[in-house]
């Protein structure tokens, strides 16, 4: 588990915290990662904590965890309002990060804590066949 103060560098340090996490997974524990794992963990990483560093006070927690073929991606924070997925318009100027997002991830689930509010995302490690 890694937290961040929210200030903003938080967002380049939410990325090299996970994309260290995946070279030690692949390089000390011989998991299998792609290359595209790592680039679409970089960036839905990236969407996350900028979310939560935008709609939400105070740190954010990241929990990284391999299941399987699967890099399980968990972003907590204090805000009380579940994120909303805007279906696609390209005449819209922003808020597309979770419209991408979920495009890129296997799957995606928001849970509400007693504080505050949970973002999962599951990446496959391995480049689909």
């Amino acid at each position: 588990m890694a937290s961040f103060e929210g200030d903003g560098g938080c967002i380049a340090k939410a990325r090299r915290v996970a994309t260290a996490f995946l070279g030690e997974a692949r390089s000390g524990h011989g998991v299998p990662v792609s290359v595209r794992a790592v680039d679409v963990t970089q960036l839905v990483v990236s969407e996350l904590v900028t979310n939560a560093r935008k709609y939400a006070p105070g740190p954010v927690l990241m929990d990284l965890r391999i299941v399987g073929e699967i890099l399980e991606i968990a972003i907590w924070d204090s805000g009380p309002h579940l994120p909303v997925v805007h279906s696609a318009d390209p005449e819209r100027l922003g808020r597309h990060g979770l419209e991408i997002v979920t495009a890129l991830v296997e799957s995606y689930r928001v849970s509400m804590e007693p504080v505050g509010k949970c973002v999962t995302v599951r990446i496959p490690l391995r480049e689909a066949r």
